[in-house]
């Protein structure tokens, strides 16, 4: 690609795109693309001046290179589509925004009165209409007191003002539906798919495939814990699928031959076939986008208090006009009243505080799905942290490998791999990376995989079973047995690390040491969330005692408990609320569902199981546990900004009426001066909560 460098500075570079012009999916694959490459921080495009923004970490002259490679591909840019950017989005709403601007504008300055009065009537119709419904449905609510002050101000023949308060009415709804579109629209794309490869059916044997290879009518499996890459219909197998994320239902749907399942929705347990119906890219955007809107989740309690507060204030601003001209006898000092409500600003401040924060914490690489969870979040005093990918990295590595019976090491990560790969779990990643990196091959050998949540695989190799996983899986569950003459090297197992056991015919023939480092910022995290009020601060995880006791250790974590089961933490969090805390559950895998689930608000760690994230509310990516401390400090500034928006509304809007009942107010300052503060409040909601 042809640039030029306009400017840069440390970790900053400006360049121009020499091209005559850009479209939005060309700056939207650009930003994407360079996005993506290690080492850079943010990538803004610019298509209308065709210039980009990149912030990076790596050396400069990688970033050169890889400007100076790149080439649009006219082949993908419908994967970069801008209705799914968000790019064209902004584009019509800011159009939109200077049009209504000037155009109220040129009709002040230069439109004749008689054609100002005759437009002024005409837009009044909307707004009377929405009142008319209100009081057909028996109802006293804020759409009533719009078209009641901007008809009382034609009825006076103060057309100027009716046109001011619908002015601001109009831009009022704009910013409040731009600002929300845009925070649903951010929110969306961060739950969309996330599906790089899936397992192609060919014949007996499978084979791992780029997404965007696989075509209508090609077979894929799916086992538990997967996501669901594509539409399509069950050929074989039997799965318990969480269909939350499109049809809202908490319970697991039996999908068995025949019956079909969706895209982004989650493997709970079992395996099946599925006989692909939709290529990538169809859809899906638009179903999420779809859930999110529909779903009651977006609203905190203080939006739905506000809005109600809302609506029930309507009739004593009614009741307030009407006693201020009986005891004064005055129109005007009634009309003034009567232009000032409380319903505007709180309707529009408190759903626009919420939205906002959302996006702000989209910018931090942190989703919520919902303002009710800030709500939890900000008010929590108990956090409970798994530890493998959590309080340690997300990539465990194998220390050593153990062998016994008297098999070779190699003999004994192959097999581990060869079953491991099949399933997302960092320290199933660990085996499979480990395997490759000593150049293991472990092709296909093994049927009837089976996959235990939370304690293991089983699997039948030349007629022998074959198990794998956690001590309380292989030993307890299954049986197994350790050979009497390997008993003193069994006891002799390393302790400090994670142990993956590996069972052949119900004898112990391996076990898998793994490494897990510590997140060298998970210290100072659990500090940090102490100076902000967590009061309580918890890990629990299924690994052995001693390993639990180092890491807790480390980290400096209140309360530890080790060797536990997905039900054993699901349990802990449901004691804790009800004893009256507040809880936070972290986790990234498989295992830690029941807990995410339970809690107040569930956060999963983005690389972490599809079904963790299917189920949490709260996504974080997996490369700074500081982003809690973003989360928790957004949501508290979400709280402070919230309770002095109510002080602000009361206090300037009582201000107004009183001044107004006072004869010092005419009703074109009240009206002008109420919109136009609604109108500042709502736009200072739109700022970040972290300046």
């Amino acid at each position: 690609m042809n640039c030029t460098i306009l400017h840069e500075s440390r970790g900053r570079i400006r360049v121009h795109i020499r091209m005559r012009r850009m479209t939005m999916a060309e700056a939207d694959q650009l930003e994407s693309t360079l996005a993506a490459l290690p080492g850079i921080r943010q990538v803004t495009v610019y298509d209308r001046t065709c210039d980009a923004v990149i912030r990076y970490q790596t050396s400069r002259d990688a970033v050169i290179r890889a400007l100076a490679a790149f080439r649009f591909d006219r082949e993908t840019l419908g994967s970069f589509s801008p209705e799914t950017s968000g790019r064209a989005l902004n584009r019509r709403y800011q159009e939109k925004l200077v049009c209504m601007t000037l155009m109220y504008l040129v009709r002040k300055l230069y439109f004749p009165a008689p054609l100002r009065i005759a437009l002024t009537a005409w837009r009044s119709a909307r707004f009377f209409r929405r009142g008319l419904r209100c009081l057909l449905r028996r109802r006293l609510e804020v759409d009533v007191l719009d078209a009641l002050s901007i008809g009382v101000s034609m009825g006076r023949g103060d057309f100027a003002t009716a046109a001011s308060v619908m002015f601001l009415l109009r831009l009022g709804e704009l910013l409040e539906e731009w600002t929300r579109k845009k925070s649903v629209g951010d929110l969306a794309r961060s739950l969309s798919l996330n599906v790089d490869q899936v397992w192609l059916k060919m014949g007996d044997a499978e084979l791992l495939t780029p997404i965007s290879q696989i075509q209508a009518g090609d077979q894929v499996c799916v086992r538990t814990g997967n996501v669901i890459p594509l539409d399509g219909r069950v050929v074989s197998g039997e799965a318990s699928v969480n269909q939350a994320s499109l049809t809202g239902e908490s319970v697991a749907v039996r999908k068995g031959p025949g019956a079909m399942v969706y895209a982004g929705t989650v493997v709970e347990e079992g395996e099946c076939i599925l006989l692909v119906e939709q290529q990538a890219g169809t859809g899906r955007y638009d179903q999420i986008v779809a859930m999110i809107e529909q779903s009651e989740k977006l609203k905190s309690a203080a939006e739905s208090r506000a809005l109600d507060l809302a609506d029930r204030l309507v009739p004593w601003s009614l009741l307030g006009t009407a006693a201020t001209y009986l005891m004064t006898g005055n129109l005007t000092r009634a009309i003034s009243i009567l232009m000032v409500d409380y319903s505007c600003a709180l309707k529009l401040s408190m759903p626009l505080a919420a939205l906002s924060a959302m996006r702000e914490c989209g910018s931090h690489h942190i989703t919520v799905k919902g303002g009710k969870f800030l709500e939890a979040v900000a008010r929590a005093d108990t956090v409970v942290f798994d530890k493998t990918g959590t309080l340690t990295h997300a990539a465990p590595t194998v220390a050593r490998v153990v062998a016994f019976g008297g098999r070779k090491e190699q003999e004994v990560l192959r097999v581990a791999a060869c079953l491991e790969e099949h399933y997302p779990h960092s320290m199933a990643n660990a085996v499979v990376n480990a395997a490759k990196e000593q150049g293991i091959l472990h092709a296909e050998m093994h049927s009837e995989v089976e996959y235990v949540v939370a304690h293991g695989i089983s699997s039948r190799i030349d007629g022998e079973k074959v198990v794998i996983g956690s001590r309380h899986f292989v030993f307890e569950d299954e049986g197994c047995v350790v050979s009497p003459e390997e008993q003193a090297a069994f006891a002799s197992l390393p302790e400090e690390f994670s142990h993956l056991y590996l069972a052949v015919g119900g004898v112990l023939a391996g076990v898998v040491c793994v490494a897990d480092p510590l997140r060298e910022e998970a210290s100072a995290v659990l500090n940090s969330l102490r100076k902000l009020g967590v009061s309580k601060t918890v890990m629990m995880t299924g690994d052995n005692e001693k390993t639990a006791a180092v890491i807790a250790a480390q980290v400096g974590v209140d309360e530890y408990y080790a060797e536990v089961l997905p039900e054993d933490k699901a349990r802990f969090v449901e004691a804790e609320r009800a004893a009256g805390r507040t809880v936070i559950m972290i986790g990234d895998g498989i295992n830690d569902s029941p807990a995410l689930s339970a809690a107040d608000v569930g956060i999963a760690i983005s690389d972490g199981a599809a079904i963790a994230r299917e189920i949490a509310d709260v996504t974080i990516a997996a490369d700074n546990l500081f982003e809690l401390v973003l989360l928790r400090m957004i949501a508290q500034g979400l709280q402070r900004r919230t309770a002095g928006n109510y002080r602000f509304v009361i206090g300037f809007n009582s201000a107004l009426i009183l001044l107004g009942a006072a004869g010092v107010l005419p009703p074109a300052t009240s009206a002008l001066l109420h919109n136009a503060s609604t109108l500042a409040i709502s736009l200072r909601n739109m700022t970040d909560l972290l300046e």
